[in-house]
């Protein structure tokens, strides 16, 4: 197969749903009409959380995003029953990017651009941004939002040191904020006294896991390695864990204690709010498994050719009882790509798998035209060996995340330049070295789509135990302490799975068309976040007897259309 890109997003359509609006309340009554606190104060509003908390979207945190947080829409709405003035960490621009003495941190943020072939898709918008960590925010403060903490981070000392930033230790949108060098963001929060509070905390203890399709970096060698789920290794020391891992039960319910106990601490009532499904956001349901077509021009001719090189591989599966690895191209409908994973045993552990290759090398050589010898046969099966070890087709269970998009159908290079030399070494013309190399390295279909690419099955049943036993903490919590729960894992169900009429269309997870996610794939758009504030709304409502009104989310926009940003 010759070096291709298999289009997998089909964006065809960007309408005027996109564009941006002023945000505008349902209700036009005057204040008091209707509205009352119930049993709770809403004077002093104080908000808790990461990313999702902060407003963050697109990539990044820019100044629209902010605004267009579901804590500060909220904050709009219990003005019409005694909520006081709103304070959030405002960012200066657009852009979303920070910079540090400086020096830019962090990336900006994503817009829908054109590619040069006419495809819509997620674009870094330029610019350089004017918001630097070093810069503290001062003055009073509402909104504790800290993209990228985990529940553990919002008690440790520390978190919001400048000079940590850049040794790893701290978190810059936090050390924009924070008290002091060495306060903790639960700290901040409960000395900003509030008398009402929500928390939302803990997806970024399971996220990272997912997004990375289970997988993070050995910072000592920088390969790509499993992550750990510290519920399998019992760890219950966060101090040592890494980013991508998942947080030991215990450890995320003790930690959950202790922010509560310190935001009710003076009697404050609040609304705690659960954890999603996070393999139900548009990151891991845009790009199918099932991603290969007999249509396309540049797969469909190969698939004879492919059946008959993994017919060879198949019986040396089954050789090593591994049948059900068996992969098989269809020239009617869908095929799954070819996956590597690490779940599975590797078979090039075993000196006998290369061995059991050579045939399989030598009938390939001959499918194409290209007689190969003893020697050359079994010096490409010891080449081939590692990359066959752990791969499988992938089914409709696996997750591809949003990043395969553009990786699935292309060349891999290293695979490429090994092979290359491989066939070269072996006497083969340079030419007719090149395009076996080439074909042997499209990623997805003869080359295996590396771990971080998909989440497998073992992997999500890692993440979804992880989130019902968060969930169960949250819930005994909040009906300990008389709090507001909010069920945010039924929320973004509903918008998974059909969608949320709303006075003007539909909202849905469909990635870029749906309105509810942003560019990143994770975050919500403001209408999105709209939808957010309105169920935590509505649940404080229940709770407490109050009749905050909530808001048309159909007011609220989607995503940016372009890169010029206002």
């Amino acid at each position: 197969m010759k070096r291709s890109y298999i289009k997998i997003l089909g964006l065809l359509f960007v309408g005027t749903a996109l564009v941006s609006c002023e945000n505008e309340f349902d209700e036009s009554v005057e204040d008091g009409d209707f509205y009352t606190a119930g049993e709770a104060d809403f004077s002093n509003y104080v908000t808790v959380g990461n990313s999702l908390t902060a407003g963050f979207a697109d990539g990044a945190l820019y100044l629209q995003g902010q605004q267009n947080s579901y804590p500060n829409i909220i904050a709009g709405q219990l003005e019409h029953v005694g909520g006081g003035e709103f304070f959030q960490p405002l960012v200066n621009d657009n852009l979303g990017g920070l910079l540090a003495g400086g020096n830019q941190i962090t990336d900006n943020r994503f817009v829908l651009a054109v590619d040069a072939d006419g495809n819509p898709g997620p674009a870094i918008q330029s610019g350089t941004p004017t918001t630097d960590i070093t810069n503290k925010v001062t003055g009073p403060l509402n909104n504790f939002g800290v993209p990228g903490a985990k529940s553990y981070h919002l008690a440790a000392p520390g978190y919001g040191s400048v000079a940590g930033v850049a040794m790893g230790t701290a978190n810059p949108y936090y050390a924009r904020f924070s008290s002091s060098e060495t306060s903790t963001v639960i700290q901040d929060a409960a000395a900003a006294n509030p008398t009402f509070f929500t928390l939302w905390i803990g997806n970024n203890d399971i996220l990272g896991y997912a997004t990375s399709g289970g997988t993070k970096v050995d910072p000592s060698t920088g390969e790509v390695v499993a992550a750990e789920d510290h519920n399998v290794t019992g760890n219950v020391d966060p101090s040592t864990y890494a980013g991508n891992d998942i947080t030991n039960n215990m450890v995320f319910a003790g930690v959950y204690s202790q922010l509560v106990t310190a935001l009710t601490a003076n009697g404050a009532k609040g609304a705690l709010v659960n954890i999603p499904d996070v393999t139900s956001i548009p990151f891991f349901t845009t790009v199918p498994p099932l991603a290969l077509s007999p249509a396309d021009p540049t797969f469909g001719p190969q698939i004879p050719l492919l059946n008959q090189v993994y017919g060879g591989l198949n019986q040396v599966f089954a050789a090593f009882g591994q049948a059900d690895r068996s992969i098989q191209f269809s020239s009617t409908g869908a095929s799954g790509i070819v996956i590597r994973d690490e779940s599975l045993a590797d078979l090039s552990q075993n000196p006998a798998f290369a061995t059991a290759l050579t045939p399989v090398v030598q009938g390939i050589g001959a499918a194409v035209g290209l007689p190969l010898s003893p020697a050359q046969a079994a010096g490409l099966a010891q080449v081939l060996a590692p990359q066959f070890g752990q791969i499988r087709q992938a089914t409709a269970d696996d997750l591809v995340t949003l990043r395969a998009a553009s990786v699935i159908g292309t060349l891999d290079q290293d695979r490429f330049n090994q092979l290359n030399t491989v066939f070269t070494q072996g006497g083969i013309p340079a030419q007719t070295a090149a395009t076996l190399a080439g074909q042997f390295s499209v990623n997805g279909v003869t080359v295996g789509m590396a771990n971080q690419f998909v989440l497998t099955t073992d992997e999500q049943d890692n993440v979804a135990d992880a989130q019902a036993s968060y969930n169960a903490t949250i819930s005994q919590l909040a009906a300990a302490n008389g709090l507001a729960l909010v069920d945010a894992r039924a929320e973004l169900q509903t918008v998974a799975q059909g969608g949320v009429p709303f006075n003007g269309g539909l909202l849905t997870s469909e990635f870029v068309t749906g309105g509810a996610f942003s560019l990143d794939g994770v975050h919500p758009t403001p209408r999105g976040y709209a939808y957010t504030a309105n169920a935590i709304i509505e649940a404080i409502n229940a709770q407490y007897g109050s009749t905050i009104p909530m808001v048309n989310i159909g007011q609220y926009g989607t995503i940016q259309t372009s890169n010029i940003i206002d």
